[in-house]
């Protein structure tokens, strides 16, 4: 499958968690994909998208939904299983063959782990950028930093509510514009 490089698509999961332990027989358990994607040519995010899903071994804590604003009644009424998610992901987005991009490690190990659990197969295409870890070698940082210390130092406004999927996608996918931007700078005669 060749990979196209016109458009990154930036992802953001939100999956249930628990302020202290988790409870017995519970996973984490993808309950939001948050997805935006950036046109590489312009550099513009565009079309920011939220796929609500339904858990299947775990429920959604109180601690949770105080974190993501993300309701059991949520995903009950609009969320779909993770089959479909997955399903939706390769056909609407195309997303096995475009990069894709998160901020940090956590989302592609989250689908990976999932995915393993479901017998799913991963969705995306396997060529993913970790913008964490950009930010931190940009900015010449000792250590990777959160999204929303990223914006800051980058002077880019924080757009919608932190720690849901579709509004940390976009802000992930502005960051990740702002650090393509700078690059090509670098790259011009």
């Amino acid at each position: 499958m060749v990979l196209s490089l016109k458009e990154m698509l930036v992802i953001d999961l939100e999956a249930t968690c628990w302020e202290d332990r988790r409870p017995a027989g519970q996973t984490p358990e993808i309950i939001e994909i948050g997805l935006c994607r950036l046109d590489l040519e312009t550099l513009q995010p565009h079309e920011k998208t939220s796929i609500l899903v339904r858990p299947e071994q775990s429920e959604i804590s109180p601690f949770c939904t105080e974190l993501t604003s993300i309701t059991p009644d949520m995903v009950a009424k609009d969320g779909i299983p993770f089959a479909e998610a997955c399903s939706r992901l390769r056909k609407r987005f195309g997303a096995k063959t475009k990069p894709w991009a998160s901020y940090g490690n956590y989302d592609r190990l989250q689908f990976e782990r999932q995915c393993s659990q479901t017998e799913i197969p991963l969705p995306l295409s396997p060529t993913h950028l970790n913008i964490k870890t950009m930010v931190a070698l940009h900015l010449q940082l000792p250590r990777e930093v959160g999204m929303k210390a990223a914006l800051q130092m980058l002077k880019i406004p924080l757009e919608g509510r932190h720690h849901r999927g579709d509004d940390d996608a976009w802000n992930t996918a502005k960051i990740a514009a702002r650090l393509l931007a700078t690059l090509q700078k670098t790259q011009t005669p």
